[in-house]
């Protein structure tokens, strides 16, 4: 966190922690590890104008949802391309918590035709607060260099 001039590791357990005090967490900014989930397919939906599988996916354990922060998500996948259009997720007590809407989606690869996400916007139904993610550049495996994640490097003046 340059502007405050600290670094902090982030460690896995803390997933469900707030994401540089946004409404994401952790564990939304990053693929779920598929085998800590059960899943089960409730259909098809259209959403904004999509037609969407829609999946509700349990944490398989209490200290999985714990560590993502939910007790369950419903994820509304588009059939064609399958990027996410929308997830509702619910606490640890099973209320609403917070509901993600993707705005936008880009073709990033046009050879093998993948497509992300780059304007989402996620809603805590808990707190009525809202964070915006805009996407402006997406590059693949980039040069980057080892030395860039250590300590010394995200410290240095």
């Amino acid at each position: 966190m340059p502007a405050l001039r600290k670094t902090r590791r982030i460690i896995s357990s803390e997933k469900s922690k707030s994401f540089m005090g946004s409404e994401f967490s952790y564990a939304d900014m990053t693929p779920p590890a598929l085998d800590d989930f059960t899943y089960n397919s409730l259909g098809e939906e259209n959403i904004r104008g999509t037609l969407c599988w829609k999946i509700e996916m349990t944490p398989k354990d209490d200290d999985i949802a714990d560590e993502n922060g939910f007790s369950k998500r419903i994820s509304f996948i588009g059939k064609k391309d399958s990027v996410i259009r929308r997830a509702v997720y619910y606490d640890l007590d099973g209320e609403l918590l917070k509901e993600l809407e993707v705005m936008e989606i880009r073709e990033v690869d046009t050879k093998n035709h993948k497509y992300r996400p780059i304007h989402i916007i996620m809603v805590n139904k808990q707190n009525n607060r809202k964070s915006i993610l805009k996407v402006e550049k997406i590059q693949f495996s980039p040069d980057v260099k080892d030395e860039f994640f250590t300590t010394r490097y995200l410290e240095r003046e």
